[in-house]
């Protein structure tokens, strides 16, 4: 909502417009529409200023207010909105986000105009996208200018056929669709904005591009489950790097090692050494045990008629111990 156009707010349960706080606060059922980005919430607050003077005006440019309208606050007064613009969106209490193509929900929002920052806090948070759910305990942050998403606290990624990953702080960057095709090549042109044009980065920033993960990370597959320090995972590849006191587990078979790739795609993990130093692991075998219902060999054959009594242990005479 950084970009292009004013900010529509409705409200079933009215607007309050207090010019001493220089706040507009938007009651039940709030919606705040600017471009294709929509915030809806119980309430909603925007925050707003004295815009700034165009480059090169002077003093005299700008409106003057009559005495009376000066002290009734009427327009035309020197507060008079005409001259402000919000910087600022407060949501509280069932905050819904959305575009075309992206939801975030949560039970509290902050939205910084200037920085194009979006920060939400609450319960059961989550972002979705058409290839994927972000989720966190703590709070999850949009920075709309560098197409990036953080979440942070028991953060996780999970992709619609099912590979996940977890991590203390997840950050999730979109592709940027104005962006180079080729490194070091020049970025396309844009066209000529409209006079109406009210797009917005976030509806623009496309799918994501790779995530990166820092503290507790866990990959998880069909077979293994892969801790480390931190990670890298480039969705597109299915390929995930993980560094730092690496455990991959499989049952009751672990391997221990500096880091792993993991193609998320199979669910194969493989541990890579470091110079000097040597992959670890337990693996415990699987043992064949008799299957419910089958009697033992050894008593089966002691127990048949004219069959052979099974050997004792101690047997000196038995060929397997002359052997």
């Amino acid at each position: 909502m950084s970009h292009g156009g004013p900010v529509t707010v409705t409200a079933a349960g009215g607007i309050d417009w207090d010019q001493a706080a220089q706040t507009v606060t938007a009651h039940d059922d709030a919606r705040a529409v600017r471009g294709n980005v929509t915030v809806t919430a119980d309430r909603l607050i925007a925050h707003y200023r004295k815009k700034a003077a165009a480059p090169g005006a002077k003093p005299d440019d700008a409106p003057k207010a009559t005495p009376a309208a000066a002290a009734t606050g009427a327009p035309g007064a020197p507060d008079d909105t005409g001259n402000n613009e919000i910087y600022r969106l407060d949501a509280d209490n069932n905050v819904h986000i959305y575009t075309a193509t992206d939801q975030a929900w949560g039970d509290h929002a902050v939205y910084d105009m200037d920085q194009a920052v979006l920060v939400m806090t609450g319960k059961a948070m989550k972002l979705t996208t058409p290839t994927d759910l972000m989720t966190a305990r703590d709070t999850m942050e949009y920075w709309s200018q560098k197409h990036m998403a953080v979440g942070r606290g028991d953060a996780s990624v999970t992709s619609n056929d099912g590979r996940r990953i977890t991590a203390d702080t997840l950050v999730g960057y979109t592709v940027d669709n104005n962006a180079p095709a080729t490194p070091g090549a020049p970025p396309p042109p844009k066209p000529a904005k409209k006079a109406d044009d009210t797009s917005d980065t976030l509806g623009a920033s496309g799918k994501l591009q790779r995530v990166e993960a820092f503290g507790h990370v866990q990959v998880r597959t069909a077979t293994e489950i892969v801790n480390g320090d931190r990670g890298v995972y480039v969705p597109d590849t299915g390929m995930a790097r993980i560094v730092g006191h690496v455990h991959i587990t499989r049952g009751e078979n672990v391997l221990n090692g500096a880091a792993a790739i993991v193609n998320m795609k199979t669910g194969v993990a493989t541990m890579s050494e470091t110079p000097g130093a040597r992959v670890q692991g337990l693996v415990v075998p699987n043992e064949q045990q008799p299957k419910t219902g089958q009697p033992d060999a050894s008593k089966a054959n002691s127990s048949k008629p004219g069959g052979k009594p099974a050997a004792k242990t101690d047997d000196t005479t038995s060929k397997d111990a002359d052997k």
